[in-house]
């Protein structure tokens, strides 16, 4: 299992500041839809700056008809990064348009297809998707299979299922990882770094419980060892 540091802080300076912190750990670095859009390719290389090593899950969740998530795909393709994910209910149809526009290189990042956002609470899911998370979690897995991704995004609570319909080397990576019982915030479906090795978690996410810290390093470093 490895970690996924987010770097959601309100400024680019702050979130710099948090990786000259971190610098030293062998962890990835999570680049979400706010970062990317105010700071931008330019942040992403002052990542590499700091630390070349550091990989970078981009976190855009790509959401549009098929051509046009291809394009974007393959406008990511030149970042650099290690790894993008897109959402699961753009359909088969687009994720397989998203794979064959990638095979044409050599090397491509990890792609991921985000299932059910650990923000939905049961009620909320169902208003949107008329079903329940985990059946609907386990048909856009394996969706996401079928059309040749690397793995999905979802909860700690359905990554040994969808590894079960799937493939033990089929990746899942989970948001709303609290280490230590920390706050849940936002998120409604979170879990600490036990239950997520438990479950077969090959990417934990870990953001305020690590930013919001006095000594970032040391809960990083405390995390690690705990994987």
């Amino acid at each position: 299992m490895e970690l996924c540091v987010a770097l959601d802080l309100p400024t680019k300076e702050e979130n710099l500041a948090l990786i000259e912190k971190i610098k030293s750990h062998d962890v990835w670095l999570k680049v979400g839809l706010r970062t990317y859009i105010r700071d931008g390719e330019e942040f992403l290389k002052a990542i590499k700056a700091i630390n070349p090593d550091f990989k970078i899950f981009l976190d855009l969740k790509l959401y549009d008809i098929p051509n046009t998530m291809a394009d974007a795909a393959e406008s990511i393709m030149g970042l650099g990064v290690d790894m993008f994910n897109v959402h699961a209910s753009a359909g088969k149809r687009a994720m397989t348009t998203v794979m064959d526009r990638l095979k044409k290189y050599e090397k491509r990042p990890i792609v991921l297809a985000v299932t059910a956002l650990t923000s939905f609470s049961e009620d909320e899911f169902a208003s949107v998707y008329e079903s329940g998370i985990a059946a609907k979690a386990d048909q856009f897995a394996k969706d996401a299979m079928d059309s040749g991704l690397d793995g999905v995004v979802c909860s700690a609570f359905e990554s040994a299922s969808i590894k079960k319909i799937t493939s033990s080397a089929f990746m899942t990576l989970t948001p709303g990882i609290r280490p230590f019982g920390e706050d849940a915030g936002d998120q409604k479906r979170v879990a600490d770094v036990a239950f997520a090795k438990e479950q077969g978690v090959d990417f934990i996410v870990v953001g305020r419980p690590i930013y919001q810290a006095e000594n970032p390093s040391e809960v990083v470093g405390k995390i690690l060892e705990l994987l």
